[in-house]
């Protein structure tokens, strides 16, 4: 009887299932066990939690987390092969582990969610920026859409999330991640951890979804307003968000200032006075 200690290597997996990493899905393995534990600790305590993982790929951190004594694990997976490869995984553990084959783009995890939620995955680095805002975007439509969300991303993803204001990397990312959670990078990895090496570092970043002011922006406008500010993030916001004009007048906003001048407070509040103004118009 298969167990989760007496699973084959994930070594030995990739090679019988013909699993090597393919560069058009951004794959990159971690094999070693003690860094998928290590990134399952600094995503806090998962018991009774059901977690989402994003390109299980062998099913290292997998593992990880199944040890660590999640009430389940959903792992969406696009590549075939690796779904195969997951299925010695899935008769050790039983229901505790479900796999869906599928575009984590197209598929809305809260659909077949099962009870408190989180996200733990080491992203494929092609989708990894709309994968997370489409996250952010449920944390802020849904209450308690997820308890938290630990994802490994490119180390330039991670410092544009984390970014301060004031800072070159300091754009829509950042405050669309910042106005929604608590957000930090808890882990930097070398290209060396990772079957193939890729060519960039990476960087763990753990969210906990904030609570939210009782009337908080529409999504849809503060990311519209960000990607005018920062779309042209070199010009003045007196010529970026021009249409804005008047909010901007009626907030006391000095429009000489840049888009990575503006604090996420600032964003938020111009977007909220643009949906009202929005909604006089209509």
């Amino acid at each position: 009887m298969l167990t989760l200690e007496s699973l084959p290597p994930l070594r030995e997996i990739i090679a019988e299932y013909d699993l090597r990493a393919q560069k058009s899905l951004g794959q990159n393995f971690l094999l070693d066990q003690n860094i998928t534990d290590k990134i399952v600790r600094k995503a806090g305590d998962l018991t009774n939690t059901t977690v989402f993982e994003i390109g299980s790929g062998p099913g290292g951190l997998t593992r990880s987390l199944l040890r660590a004594g999640v009430k389940k694990v959903i792992a969406i997976e696009f590549d075939s092969r690796a779904v195969h490869a997951l299925e010695n995984l899935k008769e050790a553990v039983g229901d505790r582990l479900e796999i869906i084959e599928g575009d984590a783009l197209k598929i809305n995890l809260l659909d077949i969610a099962d009870g408190k939620c989180a996200i733990v995955a080491n992203l494929p680095y092609n989708i990894a920026t709309p994968l997370i805002i489409n996250w952010l975007r449920q944390i802020r439509d849904i209450p308690n859409a997820y308890v938290s969300m630990t994802v490994m991303v490119q180390k330039e993803v991670g410092q544009r999330i984390t970014a301060q204001v004031g800072g070159k990397t300091y754009g829509r990312l950042s405050v669309l991640s910042q106005w929604l959670c608590n957000v930090c990078n808890v882990y930097d990895l070398p290209p060396s951890a990772f079957t193939p090496p890729p060519k960039v570092s990476s960087s763990v970043i753990h969210f906990t979804p904030r609570l939210l002011e009782e009337e908080p922006p529409v999504f849809k406008t503060l990311e519209q307003v960000t990607a005018m500010a920062f779309g042209q993030r070199r010009k003045m916001i007196r010529s970026s968000l021009k249409i804005y004009k008047k909010e901007l007048e009626n907030l006391g906003i000095d429009t000489t200032l840049r888009a990575e001048n503006l604090c996420v407070q600032d964003y938020i509040n111009i977007s909220k006075a643009v949906h009202k103004s929005t909604d006089k118009i209509g």
